[in-house]
């Protein structure tokens, strides 16, 4: 579809949603509206793609071809989810895609549980803050960071986009292209592991200091 085919729609309807008013100004040619697109969402983008390959270049890569992916489909979004939400999914789609180059991804893939559904909660003690707290703690991210390596990568997105960027339920499943209820397990999954893993550290960290005072 050529930009001038693109159908009218009545401004009003999206002055409140300034990424929809500058999306429909780039559908029909203004490179500048993208270039807006690109510096309001850049950012976001390469702290998602980092996440997910924690390395800064391939960060970098991921996020470029995301943005020129975007530029490509533009004339393809059809407004059925946010433009964030959308330009997430084509984001982490390329950082995956990086990933999958990798041993460790399969590997990681192979430890994962085939069926969700059998995901049963498990009782760990409360040595330490939830996932997401610690991760706002600038002192403790990096230790957050290196667990969320451990993360099989499919858990990984979910924890990022849905417990780190803050996006709901709804937004997560569309952004990844799965169900509702398999974000709530993954989400579920990864708090259960990071905590396990975080309270190891934390019960270790209280051993220590016991031991020192001893």
């Amino acid at each position: 579809m050529l930009a001038s085919e693109v159908a009218p729609i009545d401004r009003a309807l999206v002055l409140h949603d300034e990424d929809l008013t500058l999306v429909l100004d780039a559908q029909h040619g203004s490179t500048a509206a993208f270039e807006k697109l690109v510096k309001r969402h850049e950012r976001r983008m390469f702290r998602i793609a980092h996440n997910l390959l924690h390395h800064r270049e391939d960060a970098e890569d991921a996020v470029q071809e995301a943005f020129l992916n975007v530029f490509r489909k533009l004339q393809q979004f059809q407004r059925r989810s946010k433009f964030s939400t959308w330009l997430a999914r084509i984001t982490v789609n390329q950082a995956l895609t990086k990933l999958r180059r990798e041993p460790a991804f399969w590997s990681s893939l192979a430890e994962a549980p085939q069926d969700e559904a059998d995901i049963m909660p498990l009782e760990i003690a409360d040595w330490a803050p939830d996932p997401e707290t610690v991760y706002t703690t600038l002192e403790l991210r990096e230790l957050l960071e290196k667990n969320l390596r451990r993360l099989n990568p499919n858990v990984r997105c979910v924890f990022l986009l849905h417990d780190v960027e803050g996006l709901s339920l709804e937004e997560t499943a569309q952004a990844l292209g799965i169900g509702m209820s398999a974000v709530k397990t993954r989400s579920f999954r990864a708090r259960l592991q990071l905590r396990k893993w975080l309270n190891s550290h934390f019960r270790s960290v209280q051993l220590r200091c016991g031991q020192e005072r001893a």
